[in-house]
């Protein structure tokens, strides 16, 4: 699975509700989209604080969501990361969402009530998500991560719904030790240098996408 389609998961309950807020999910899924691209050697990111994204092999990827926000990218080529997590033509919900229907994960129910009622996608075959999820378990009882699991948890601890999403799978651990491993995890994960450097911009940048506009609306 996609990194993306795994987060898609986490992020929503097993009777299609989500966990967290439409923006949050939307950031989230932009950067998981993201470091998907990143691992398929689509898209590159810098070496600054705020890395800018460069595009090195433009046209479509083979799967729905990353075509579509490939394409975006292309149009956005040398923005730097905070912009694009928060480019809502990037995260791709509804194509994810389709691609894990078809591989009979999940359920599409549409819209209802002229729109009033958001589309919900309750889940069909539970295991996927429970794979996740005891990957996760172990990586931060001590396991090694891999590049999928220090990217999902640098997104949601970015997002600041780590101890949520993750009240089962964290044990013992409370709000500041959780953080701290998750740190420890994107310094140790086994990654290939360019999802290395996405794992560790992706935090800083999830954080600037969820407080910046609190700051912003708070000091109006």
């Amino acid at each position: 699975m996609l990194i993306s389609e795994e987060l898609f998961l986490l992020l929503r309950r097993d009777d299609g509700k989500p966990e967290s807020a439409m923006a949050q999910r939307g950031y989230g899924l932009a950067a998981a989209v993201i470091t998907d691209l990143v691992v398929a050697e689509r898209i590159t990111l810098s070496d600054d604080k705020d890395p800018r994204m460069t595009v090195l092999v433009p046209g479509p990827v083979g799967h729905p969501a990353l075509d579509a926000a490939m394409a975006r990218l292309e149009q956005r080529d040398g923005k730097k990361l905070s912009s694009l997590v928060t480019d809502g033509k990037v995260s791709r919900e509804k194509e994810v969402a389709e691609a894990l229907a078809a591989a009979g994960v999940i359920r599409v129910e549409e819209k209802r009530a002229l729109g009033l009622v958001p589309e919900r996608y309750p889940v069909v075959d539970p295991e996927p998500e429970r794979r996740v999820r005891e990957r996760l378990r172990t990586v931060l009882l001590g396991g090694t991560p891999t590049s999928a699991d220090a990217s999902l948890l640098a997104i949601l601890q970015g997002l600041e719904i780590a101890p949520k999403v993750l009240e089962e799978e964290k044990g013992t651990l409370g709000k500041k030790e959780l953080k701290q491993r998750i740190e420890e995890v994107s310094a140790d994960a086994e990654t290939g240098d360019a999802v290395a450097k996405a794992v560790a911009a992706m935090n800083t940048a999830m954080m600037t996408a969820v407080i910046v506009p609190i700051v912003v609306s708070g000091s109006n």
